[in-house]
């Protein structure tokens, strides 16, 4: 299959590319500068100079194409717009791959998160059939929009191509994670302790960035059009587990931040809103009907292996 990536040298990109490629894939990966067209390079791909916002160029890329996966952002519009501009943006390339791929049955895989607002009250793991809920007043900021963005991929399926989307798990890990993992290390560091919310029960899915990637083959490969797959390695890990973790290998106590003052300036500072969410969800219908099963180390044992706390 003629395979065409965005996002292809980002943190799910890297892995994304050579999974494919190892699979007999022809992979093609957008690049908007010369160090990023020889990143893809040197991952396995052709490259295709370009930039998201070239909606006409995007077009022509997914035509000339046998499947997509959409995984990059514009993030160059966050200090100017914040996340509604991104979104906005998002709906845009959407749109235009639903042009030049209508009718085709062409796959298009595209990224998208655990946790939608809704779910803290479904009183159950949230599955793949728990679909993204609406915009709107009742649903502000990153979610709703990230929402918006979910459902335009999900609806590409009634105009005949074969779109899903692969929700993220909050945490994805590896030896290359730049993500939550490091910034909660770092705190840690700098605080002299690791801190959890409250009583540190809430929930919180992982999943480690080869077997994400071994998903967004699968799904590009074999998934039926208008689904949602969850990319996670379990229901989730209660953040006191995680911070406990971090705090084993950092030699630093582990500290509850109590709930009435998480939203004060102190411990958590930015992150305070992040760390409180309870996203329990299952992966049980992915697994069953993609055969998918991750087969890399849990966070857990990886955070064990070392590489999140490099010596010296």
């Amino acid at each position: 299959m003629r395979v065409f990536i965005t996002g292809g040298t980002g943190h799910i990109g890297s892995y994304i590319i050579p999974e494919l490629v190892a699979a007999g894939h022809e992979v093609t990966g957008l690049a908007r500068s010369e160090t990023a067209a020889a990143a893809v390079s040197a991952l396995g791909a052709k490259v295709r100079r370009g930039e998201l916002s070239d909606l006409d160029g995007l077009k022509a890329a997914a035509a000339d194409s046998d499947g997509i996966i959409h995984v990059a952002h514009r993030q160059d519009l966050l200090p100017s717009g914040g996340i509604d501009a991104v979104a906005a943006a998002e709906l845009q390339i959407m749109l235009a791959y639903g042009e030049a791929l209508a009718g085709t049955g062409k796959p298009l895989v595209a990224s998208g998160s655990i946790g939608s607002p809704g779910w803290e009250n479904l009183g159950r793991p949230a599955t793949e059939n728990d679909p993204a809920l609406p915009g709107g007043a009742a649903y502000k900021g990153t979610l709703r929009v990230r929402n918006e963005v979910e459902r335009a991929v999900i609806d590409l399926a009634q105009r005949g191509v074969r779109s899903s989307v692969v929700r993220i798990a909050t945490i994805a890990h590896s030896t290359t994670d730049a993500g939550f993992l490091p910034l909660l290390i770092g705190l840690a560091k700098e605080k002299g302790v690791i801190g959890y919310p409250g009583d540190g029960a809430n929930l919180w899915p992982a999943v480690h960035a080869r077997d994400l990637a071994t998903l967004f083959r699968l799904a590009l490969e074999k998934g039926p059009a208008g689904k949602y797959w969850h990319g996670i390695e379990g229901e989730g890990l209660r953040f006191r587990e995680i911070a406990e973790a971090i705090g084993h290998r950092l030699g630093l106590p582990t500290v509850s931040i109590p709930a009435d003052v998480l939203m004060l300036p102190g411990y958590f500072g930015f992150l305070a809103n992040l760390v409180t969410l309870d996203l329990p969800a299952s992966n049980l219908i992915t697994r069953h009907t993609l055969g998918w099963e991750p087969a890399q180390p849990r966070l857990l044992a990886d955070l064990d292996n070392g590489h999140y706390f490099p010596v010296g």
